[in-house]
């Protein structure tokens, strides 16, 4: 009896002992549970309601989410804003009132202080638009662009347009051409040409403000999932309208770029295997498709009011640097470009050139299809350069190519969503920072970046962000190999129909240039000027632009690789 009591008691005594570890064990099992789920719907393959997404923990613009930016880049953004804001346009009231470039004019006034134009000087033309029923505009808004040129020199250089506000604006050129000595002395003076074009009227850019700002999802994309003999098609996008539906996030956890799909019905997210382009969706109001209409308004050149020739005489005095403070970067001459900053442009016009100052050299393009193009002209130039087949598409690649003899390696890889490609695998979807931190670097390493194209359709904060990405990659790149060479393409005018215009528009493509300057601006990378060397040139706009324009851009890049030696 006393045994059993001491039991008893012993019991009973250990009991809340043992209760209390019992109550830890508890405590930590679910709290571990509690933040095993929390960290699941931050995996890169994680299923969220959009409903879930706390506000304390994203912003929103529209039904884009984004995460928060550091209080040094949210500055930087809102700069930025300031700096490509667009002037206002007054409410549609009529299309008879919107700008009309058939009533629309210039002017060549003459030269301040008298006498004739000479090499150097600058020259200012006067715009003033009317509206279609020939009323002059008292408002600015509109999107131009000029260009001065003569085709039988093979000569051109971009304008660049002030706008007044108030139906007028400026188109202010550097007259730039020098020519040879004996080109001077047979010719003594040139006859230049003013081209002034309505890319878009004010009006037109307030829709594509608002269709950025309401439909950012008017490119659609799409992802199959497959397990097994199941296979479900589901649509992505950066900016997913609410639904009830679960979404799967696919946010990059180390950029922090954002990707969502529509969860499919049965698979998991881990079963995606493809991303693709799946559609348009044109969704305009009441006439505002009149607003872009070929040969009517969108891309229209405007006549002048008088004549539209400047003659230019030749000056020995005036040496070309004197332009640079004008702001161009170049122009044409004999159909060669000339740069007015950074190193001479030499031509390299033989293949064996190319790969002299390519000999030991890795160049690692990265970017959209314009990039790809980089890609394509090198490939074909250098018959000894060997494209290793790696069985890939034709659009998004990746592509490698070699000379084993001088020790060459060429590589494009395009850019992580969005891309409008066709059918892409999933593990050949990356994102430039993250290929950028896997670069050794070096001075034999050249990085090449062009991305635009494909992030017109969405807010600019998208485009600013993920700027600011690639940007830190190439800061951390430089930190730890200083001699890697890095060189951006800027964005290029193209062609322009309807549906280009709704989802491409030139002037998205500008107001993406105008970031993409702001962000590498003083850093220790080198531009291609593809927007003035589009500009610029007599060929027709175009996405992927003409072999004379590529082989310049060509020519700039190795420039940059091998300078001229000028001792």
């Amino acid at each position: 009896m006393m045994v059993k009591a001491c039991r008893r008691r012993e019991v009973n005594l250990c009991l809340p002992k043992y209760g209390a570890i019992f109550l830890l064990l508890a405590v930590f099992v679910l709290t571990f549970i509690l933040r095993n789920m929390d960290l699941q719907e931050h995996k890169v393959n994680s299923t969220v309601i959009l409903a879930r997404v706390s506000t304390d923990q994203y912003m929103h613009h529209g039904f884009c989410t984004f995460r928060p930016l550091s209080n040094e880049d949210a500055l930087e953004e809102d700069l930025i804003l300031d700096s490509i804001a667009w002037p206002e346009a007054p409410a549609l009231v009529s299309l008879e009132q919107t700008s009309d470039p058939s009533h629309s004019t210039f002017t060549i006034p003459p030269k301040k202080g008298g006498g004739q134009w000479h090499v150097g000087d600058q020259l200012e033309v006067m715009i003033q638009m009317y509206d279609f029923q020939g009323q002059p505009k008292k408002s600015g808004g509109d999107f131009l662009v000029a260009r001065l040129h003569d085709q039988a020199l093979g000569a051109g250089v971009a304008g660049q347009v002030v706008d007044h506000l108030n139906g007028y604006y400026s188109a202010v050129f550097t007259l730039l051409w020098e020519g040879s000595a004996e080109v001077e002395v047979m010719l003594k003076a040139i006859m230049f040409n003013v081209v002034v074009t309505l890319v878009h009227p004010s009006e037109a850019i307030t829709v594509l403000q608002r269709l950025n700002s309401e439909q950012p999802d008017r490119i659609y994309f799409q992802s199959v999932f497959h397990s097994g003999s199941v296979s479900e098609t589901a649509t992505c996008n950066v900016c997913l309208h609410p639904t009830h539906k679960p979404l799967c996030n696919y946010t990059d956890l180390h950029t922090g770029e954002p990707w969502f799909c529509y969860k499919p019905k049965t698979l998991s997210c881990d079963a995606r295997i493809n991303h693709s382009r799946g559609g348009f969706t044109k969704n305009l109001k009441d006439k505002e498709e009149k607003l872009f209409q070929n040969n009517v308004n969108m891309k229209v050149s405007i006549q002048a009011s008088q004549s539209a020739n400047v003659t230019v005489w030749s000056n020995k005095t005036e040496g070309k640097n004197s332009s640079v403070k004008y702001g161009h970067s170049g122009y044409y001459y004999q159909g060669e470009w000339r740069a007015l900053g950074g190193p001479t442009v030499r031509q390299f016009n033989t293949s064996s050139a190319i790969s002299q100052c390519l000999k030991g050299k890795a160049v690692h393009l990265y970017g959209d299809s314009t990039i790809r193009q980089w890609f394509e002209h090198l490939n074909e130039a250098l018959p000894d350069l060997k494209e290793f087949k790696l069985h890939n598409l034709k659009q998004a690649g990746p592509f490698m190519a070699f000379n084993y003899a001088k020790n060459i390696m060429v590589t494009y890889r395009c850019h992580g969503p969005p891309i409008r490609f066709g059918t892409v695998p999933t593990s050949q979807l990356r994102y430039i920072a993250n290929e950028l931190d896997g670069l050794t670097g070096g001075s034999n390493t050249i990085v090449v970046l062009g991305i635009w194209s494909h992030f017109s359709t969405f807010p600019i904060e998208v485009y600013i962000r993920r700027m600011q990405s690639i940007r830190r990659a190439v800061l951390r790149l430089l930190d730890r190999a200083p001699e890697t060479l890095v060189i951006i393409r800027t964005a290029n005018p193209k062609a322009l129909t309807l549906y280009e215009t709704l989802t491409n528009s030139d002037w998205y493509s500008l107001q993406r240039d105008k970031v993409l300057r702001a962000v590498f601006k003083g850093l220790n990378v080198r531009l291609v000027d593809a927007w003035e060397m589009g500009l610029a040139h007599h060929l027709p706009h175009s996405l992927h632009p003409q072999p004379p324009i590529i082989r310049n851009m060509i020519d700039v890049l190795l420039s940059y690789v091998c300078p001229q030696n000028d001792g």
